[in-house]
Formats: structure tokens, sequence, C-alpha cells
């Protein structure tokens, strides 16, 4: 397992995180402990929880944990959780106000068990709240030793520069790193986001690496999902739903993982993870897994370096192909110069 500074702090966490959204759903108590002890003994630290992961159980789970293992176990562990989702029905339930995000914090703490989490995120963009309050708010909780840094989760490229720029006008500590949906599938980010962030010095915290499951391998072209897997149990969940993401493209990407998988005698998955892990910008790829089983051949990921050839493969295979200004190759040939002139 490597280790990687998280953004412009001084923090290092392993290069792979253990997602933590199943813990309390898809994973039972003792199966989440289990994870957690793999995790670690693997040489994991960095473990992402949220407020609003099983109403709230995810965190408790992890709580009990922290409680039940000794101090050497745990004192490694580099702790990350997230607020603004609604947690009550009512109309400050949810947002980054510092009135839902104090309370919020308050309640994760209680429910981990501890008296500082290292990473609070705001979980997504607030149109509602003036950025000032949120930084404001987040910068106190750190003045007052209730978490060591923060960071965003599924801001677009605008509004963590904004955050950026609002943070250093006010005096204030900056964000270091971003949370957003990244993989070979969804590579949108490399548009704006990653951009903005590698200029803000924010690291990457990538979720849904293997989009939603395609990329292990699990699926095929003429047999639609069935059995214990997310797309059997509902083939028309979110983002990664079997209508919405089984185009020509994704089968394209996926032929072009098994490819180098099949030549490097690894696993799909090690080879969609490693592609993401090692792109610019990322901190450290977030393993969302259902089972112990599945997190062990996730965690065969680590250090896994693919090739050039193996990288021009899969970025070929997954290229988004922009055909207009500015994403195309106009665009990105106005946005350089040669420094020789011309």
């Amino acid at each position: 397992m490597r280790y990687r500074l998280m953004g412009k702090s001084g923090c290092a966490v392993s290069e792979l995180c253990l997602g933590t959204m199943t813990f309390g759903a898809e994973t039972d108590e003792a199966g989440s402990h289990e994870q957690l002890d793999m995790f670690v003994e693997a040489g994991g630290t960095l473990v992402d929880t949220a407020d609003v992961y099983s109403a709230g159980v995810s965190e408790e789970i992890i709580g009990r944990w922290l409680s039940d293992r000794p101090t050497d176990v745990t004192e490694s562990v580099v702790l990350a959780t997230k607020g603004r989702f609604a947690t009550d029905a009512g109309p400050n339930g949810s947002g980054l106000s510092a009135r839902h995000l104090t309370r919020a914090l308050d309640a994760s703490l209680a429910r981990l068990g501890v008296e500082a989490v290292d990473l609070y995120q705001a979980h997504a963009f607030d149109p509602h709240t003036p950025m000032e309050e949120t930084l404001r708010t987040l910068d106190g909780f750190v003045q007052a030793g209730k978490i060591h840094y923060y960071g965003l989760s599924n801001f677009t490229g605008w509004q963590l520069t904004k955050a950026v720029l609002t943070a250093r006008a006010l005096g204030l500590r900056e964000p270091v790193t971003l949370q957003p949906q990244y993989s070979l599938i969804v590579r949108e980010i490399e548009w704006e986001v990653v951009p903005a962030a590698r200029d803000a010095g924010i690291g990457l915290l990538p979720w849904s690496p293997l989009g939603g499951g395609w990329l292990s391998g699990k699926y095929t072209r003429d047999q639609r999902p069935t059995g214990d897997t997310r797309l059997g149990d509902d083939p028309g969940r979110g983002m990664e739903a079997w209508d919405r993401r089984g185009s020509g493209r994704t089968w394209r990407i996926i032929d072009a993982v098994e490819r180098v998988a099949q030549g490097r005698g690894v696993s799909m998955a090690e080879v969609a993870l490693a592609w993401v892990n090692n792109r610019p910008a990322v901190v450290s790829t977030i393993l969302g897994a259902r089972t112990s089983d599945q997190l062990a051949a996730n965690l065969r990921a680590a250090g896994l370096e693919l090739s050039t050839e193996e990288r021009e493969t899969l970025d070929e295979a997954s290229d988004l192909a922009p055909g207009d200004y500015p994403y195309g190759e106009l665009g990105i040939e106005q946005r350089s110069r040669d420094l020789a002139g011309g």
C-alpha cells in the first residue's frame, strides 16, 4: 500500500480508501467489522462514511469497531465523514448552513464515538446558503478541534473554485480534498473539475471507480443482470442503471479492460482501479464492497501500475470524444501555446 498527502495538507493517507456506504444496508455489522479489520491489516488508513449512509447506522457501526479494537489497530485510521443531506424533514434539516452543519457534525461525532474526525466534507453544493457562511462554519470546526481538515464532495469546477477563492479572500482554511464520481466510464470531470482541483492543490477521492460494478466484469452484453448483484436486485438503480449505462461506449470500455486484465493476469477490477488511482490529482480511490471477498479482490489493486501502452488502450476506449469547442481539439489547441513562439 502506498501513501499520499491529502491535498495541500501534511496528512498522509493510503492510496485506497474504504467506503462504507454499504455498512448497515447491504453489509451487516459483523461483515462491516470484518472489512474494517481486513482493510487496516492490508495497510489501509482512510475510512470514509457519511451521516446519511444507512440513516447514520454506518457511522454507528464504525464507532463500535473503533471502541472494540485496541488503540494500536485504530491509531492509523484517518476518519472521514460528510454532512449536507437531509437528517430531518424540516426546512433546516439539510444544507450547508451553520445551523445544519453544526448539528450534523455533533450527531456524527456522537455516533462515531470520537471527539474529532480527520476530514469533514460538504456532501454536495447548497445553492441557498452563502458560501461565506459554510466556509466560516467549517473553519470554525477546525478551530474548535472538532475536525482537522475539511473537503468537498460532488462540487462542479466553478463551485470548487468559488469555495477556494472565497476562503482565500476571507483568510480562512481552504478545502484539501474533493470527492467526485470518476471511472473509465465517467470521465467528464476531466474537462473542468480536475483542472480546477489541480490549480487549487486539492486532492481527489474518486467514488464509484468501478462504475457501479460494470467494470468488474460481472455483466455481459447478451444477458440482463439477475441474482445477487446490485443491478440484479434493481436493474433501474440510479446512475448505473442497466438501460442507462449499457451503451456501446460502455461495452467498448469493458472489452478494453478485459484485454488488459488478461494480458496482466489480474482481475478486471484491479485494472479499472489502477487506472483511476494513478490519474492526475487522485490521492485515494474509494472502494465500495458489499462483501469481504469483494474487498480482498479490490485491495489487490494497491501498487498496481499500468504500462504506457495499457493506459493508452484504456484511454482510447473510454475517450469521451468531445466534438466541439471548448472541450474538443480546437479548444485544447487554443488553451496551449509553444513557449518558443508561433
